[in-house]
């Protein structure tokens, strides 16, 4: 049975409302599995957050703590703004009107939390208030109930911004980077007997209105009644917007039922995959993940219009706006997912990516597109493939044109030096003469003035990268018929060549004169997140990443012989030295089996590698293996970061059965199905149904399959087959069946 959703006495008398269910059947909804814990104790960086919002929303918040064993508190947040962001306001409820020193923000010992998808609840134990909070898309609303009888008050702090107070309302901005502005119009269900401003710990009565470095405002009611409830709006364009926001949403006090509503909102999105069999805990898992890939990216127009970072322009457009999207972490899973189940929004990302570049100064294909603008981090330009995969998956309801060109402009003008938003330079040039990067030798001072100084070069990692986005480019080219462009990208796909190593068969950094950097230690060399050479990840991690030309490495590896042995070494291979030197250095490079990494998106697709080389069987035993060691329901259950979506994407593909190793090729390629029945409704009405009979946690192999009947022998299908519906139906045994889909590996490219 669920914890009470909504615990407030009053005036009124005891209300008591719980979300426990009265029948098997309701227990079964997919929002109940949601456990928004999983993940909040990381190994090593940045753990998962339990974040409370809608579906795709503007308005999201989650506790504000260092992390989930801290002990307080900050407040009450009212609005994330960027995902991992701090709370852009902030509420802390205290008793009593009288105080010798009053705090901007306060830091509360706490108890009995309680997170759901659609709520957030906890008791604040040494000011004895129990809070109860519900969201909607751009508004939401608490509820105080104050146990100690005294006269109830409210701080309500702004940060370095402005905040007003006129009756039981308040009038709040906060300034963001770049020129951004976030908004706030909020109100009480009662009215206020005093007001006033905190300055130095002081409340100043007479004053009403504020701004300034850690602007605050007090509110005091009445004892008269425990309990007090206070609903707000937010706005990126203005503090009117922002009351037109919450009028729209919120008309009423009543926190059940905006969380009855947020609760039926996350049923109809999560029920878009329904799943039967399986364990309990596999269960959690998978719609856990599922609810992590709604959380970005956010829709932020407001009444059909929407302020965007990327000129500094409120504009109007009927068709809504999206961004914080971290590209480079979602192209992989997140972004494939979302066109198979919400064909919709997939679109509106993909046209406000173009919008994206004809608002900056460059039209440039955005590649982190953050509230703020574009922070340009990471490295590639990964949205081109993003774009490449939805127009040969079908989709069409934007402007190719526009994104291609974008996406051209991007790789060709803008300079591929990681975290960096410079135009093309030296390093530019001599990728483009000598098709690759060149890397610096220990101790050589970087004089290009683009590198950034902690990310480094990245020689290895912007190579590959950027070979692949040239084949998205080239692909895209040839079907919009750039004969000539396709030509040149389609050549500059095999780039990665260039840097190949056939001797120790490893992507291999090269010095400007085209010599491997000697002596080299594919583990440790690169120094911190191996960034001179790689990044976040070490050269046994990169050496598998051409997913979009896996027959080619294959060749390059020696064949399917040698290629299935490389792939075992690289789940075998020791650490080499101490877990603490090890992590000290590559610090994103946890959820470790030899030198896979578990934990980084770089490393997603390399158990599928196997139905490449003749061995479903093996990647069926990887997949299996590698989810139950790493992905579980506890609070530690996520290995690395959570980068929205990205991880918990490939684990709901992963649990579903199949995965889409190239993005840009409209594949999707076979694991080990988690569950007896997954049935996904696809955006175009019709449902793909995956069965997998006699599936124990024993029985991960896949004996047989047919596809609506039909024997299947391929350890992979086509988006045109999945789209049309049907039955995909497997035979599960204990013991791998060698034979199947052995002789029949995924498409990879050819040059044209």
């Amino acid at each position: 049975m669920l914890k009470s959703f909504l615990l407030l006495s009053g005036a009124i008398g005891l209300l008591h409302t719980t979300f426990a269910q009265s029948s098997t059947a309701d227990l079964q909804k997919p929002v109940d599995y949601v456990n928004p814990y999983m993940g909040n104790i990381s190994h090593l960086l940045v753990p998962t957050y339990p974040t409370v919002h809608l579906p795709n929303s503007m308005l999201r918040v989650y506790p504000e703590r260092n992390d989930f064993t801290t002990d307080q508190l900050r407040g009450l947040p009212l609005v994330v703004t960027s995902h991992r962001g701090r709370s852009a306001f902030n509420l802390s409820p205290v008793n009593g009107s009288q105080h010798a020193a009053w705090k901007n923000v306060y830091a509360y010992a706490y108890d009995n939390e309680e997170i759901k998808p659609y709520y957030y609840g906890v008791s604040l134990l040494e000011e004895q208030i129990d809070v109860a909070f519900a969201p909607s898309h751009q508004s939401g609303i608490y509820a105080l109930n104050f146990q100690l009888g005294k006269d109830k008050s409210v701080v309500f702090n702004s940060g370095s911004g402005s905040v007003k107070v006129s009756g039981n309302s308040i009038t709040a901005s906060q300034e963001l980077q770049n020129n951004t502005t976030v908004y706030l119009y909020g109100e009480f269900d009662q009215k206020a007997s005093t007001a006033g401003v905190i300055e130095n710990g002081k409340l100043i009565a007479k004053k009403t209105a504020v701004s300034g470095k850690q602007s605050a405002v007090v509110l005091t009611f009445d004892r008269g009644g425990q309990e007090l409830h206070f609903r707000y709006g937010i706005s990126f364009i203005d503090a009117e917007q922002a009351k037109r926001n919450l009028q729209r949403e919120i008309k009423h006090f009543d926190v059940q039922r905006v969380a009855d509503a947020g609760r039926d909102i996350w049923n109809e999105r999560l029920s878009t995959v329904q799943i039967a069999g399986g364990k309990a805990d596999d269960r959690v898992v998978f719609y856990t993940s599922l609810y992590r890939c709604f959380e970005r990216p956010v829709n932020i127009s407001e009444d059909n219009r929407y302020f965007s970072a990327f000129d500094g322009k409120v504009h109007t457009d009927s068709r809504p706006f999206y961004t914080d999207d971290w590209i480079w972490d979602t192209y992989r899973a997140t972004h494939p997912l979302r066109l198979l189940i919400d064909e919709q929004v997939e679109s509106d990302v993909l046209q406000s990516y173009v919008r994206m570049a004809e608002q900056m100064d460059h039209f440039w294909m955005p590649t982190f597109p953050e509230i703020t603008g574009d922070s340009r981090r990471m490295n590639s330009n990964h949205g081109v493939v993003t774009v490449a995969d939805a127009y040969a998956k079908g989709l069409r309801s934007f402007d190719i044109e526009k994104a291609y060109e974008s996406g051209k402009r991007a790789v060709q003008e803008k300079t591929l030096a990681p975290w960096s938003a410079a135009p093309a330079g030296w390093l530019d040039n001599f990728y483009k003469e000598h098709g690759f990067i060149p890397a610096l030798y220990p101790g050589e001072e970087e004089t290009v003035p683009e590198v950034h100084r902690f990310e480094k070069r990245q020689p290895i990692a912007v190579t590959l990268g950027t070979s692949y986005d040239e084949w998205a480019l080239g692909q895209l080219a040839q079907t919009l018929g750039h004969t000539q462009d396709a030509e040149g990208f389609l050549k500059n796909a095999l780039n990665y060549r260039n840097l190949f190593n056939a001797e120790t068969k490893f992507f291999h950094p090269k010095d400007k004169d085209g010599k491997f950097i000697m002596p080299f230690d594919y583990r440790y060399a690169g120094g911190q997140g191996a960034r001179e050479y790689y990044g976040e990840n070490n050269g046994w991690v990169y050496r598998w990443d051409v997913p979009h030309n896996v027959s080619d490495l294959m060749t390059l590896m020696g064949g399917r012989e040698q290629f299935n042995q490389e792939l075992d070494r690289t789940f075998r291979e020791p650490l080499g030295k101490s877990k603490f030197e090890f992590y000290s250095q590559l610090p994103d490079h946890t959820g470790n089996v030899g030198q896979f990494s578990m934990a980084n998106e770089p490393s997603l697709h390399i158990p599928y590698l196997y139905n490449y080389s003749g061995k479903p069987w093996m990647s069926q035993k990887r997949i299996d293996d590698l989810i139950h060691q790493w992905f579980r329901n506890d609070l530690m259950g996520m290995p690395g970061d959570e980068d929205g979506g990205g991880m918990s994407a490939f684990l709901v593909f992963s649990m579903a059965g199949f995965y889409p190793v190239t993005p840009g090729i409209p594949v999707y390629t076979i694991g080990t199905p988690f569950f007896e029945n997954i049935t996904m409704k696809l955006s175009n009405g019709k449902e793909f149904t995956i069965r997998a009979q006699g599936r124990t946690a024993k029985n991960k192999y896949i004996q047989s399959a047919t596809l609506n009947g039909q024997t299947w022998d391929k350890p992979w299908f086509t988006h045109e087959e999945l789209a049309k519906g049907g039955v995909l139906e497997f035979e599960m045994g204990d013991r791998p069946n060698r034979e199947w889909g052995a002789d029949a590996p995924p498409p990879s490219f050819q040059m044209p």
